[in-house]
């Protein structure tokens, strides 16, 4: 049972994993963390199962990080802000390294998290008038855990044109930056998605996965080191000043100290 995701699997095995917090705009909670890990771990062991459809329930794909969480993470000691930013991590490299293909339906907005969840995708499909902005720095964090994920998405030449500013910028942008792989009216969404969706059901399912790990370690590679690093990183900016304040401003409604 669980409350903040659903899945679904077809006939032809496609599974399609829902973030359903549409209320919060599918922001990242402890507990979604927790079950979008077990549901992708168990959907990548599961043998009917040939590809997976990563969506979000209602207007926003995924906000980003829960800032109930967040604040609660601020009130923690740096052990349970350190188990907690690993929870996270884990999450997105279960995604990341899942054996099945994860074709992202981003039907709305995506923030901070809801990047790095898009670029975990083997490919994202999204809708024309759509925003995305990694906008950690907003709040005086920094987009730590999600951050191999979205420079090997991106390459970093792409990536500092977004990483540290928070700027929002739209799907044709996304495209550019090859967040997206294509962005589609709102009404085509589902059809774009199946056309990524039907090549793989002729595909060996044995060799699709090897294919998939092989691009994998010939690619950018994120070892354990480089998420620890990450982890850690986050760890201090949430001991910062800037972080405090920022979360505090958020909170309080009111502009932070270095806005101008």
């Amino acid at each position: 049972m669980t409350d903040t995701i659903t899945v679904d699997c077809d006939a032809r095995g496609v599974a399609r994993l829902t973030l359903n917090r549409p209320e919060k705009h599918n922001a990242l909670s402890a507990q979604m963390i927790a079950e979008l890990t077990a549901a992708t771990e168990r959907l990548g062991r599961d043998p009917s199962v040939r590809v997976i459809v990563l969506a979000g329930a209602g207007d926003s794909f995924c906000a980003g990080g829960d800032l109930g969480w967040m604040r609660e993470q601020m009130a923690a000691d740096a052990a349970t802000r350190a188990r907690e930013a690993t929870k996270l991590a884990m999450m997105l490299q279960a995604l990341n390294t899942c054996p099945k293909p994860v074709i992202g339906r981003i039907q709305g907005n995506a923030f901070g998290g809801g990047v790095g969840m898009m670029s975990v995708c083997d490919l994202a499909v999204g809708v024309s008038g759509s925003r995305f902005g990694l906008t950690e720095t907003r709040l005086g964090l920094i987009p730590a855990t999600i951050g191999p994920y979205v420079l090997a998405r991106m390459g970093e030449a792409m990536a500092r044109r977004v990483f540290m500013s928070a700027r929002f910028f739209g799907a044709q942008e996304a495209v550019s930056l090859g967040l997206l792989a294509q962005a589609v009216d709102p009404a085509d969404l589902d059809v774009a998605v199946e056309a990524q969706v039907e090549p793989y059901l002729s595909c060996a399912p044995g060799a699709v996965a090897e294919a998939k790990a092989l691009a994998r370690r010939l690619g950018p590679t994120i070892e354990e080191a480089t998420i620890a690093d990450t982890i850690q990183a986050l760890v201090r900016r949430w001991e910062s000043d800037e972080a405090k304040e920022g979360i505090a401003a958020f909170f309080e409604k009111r502009p932070p100290a270095w806005k101008h």
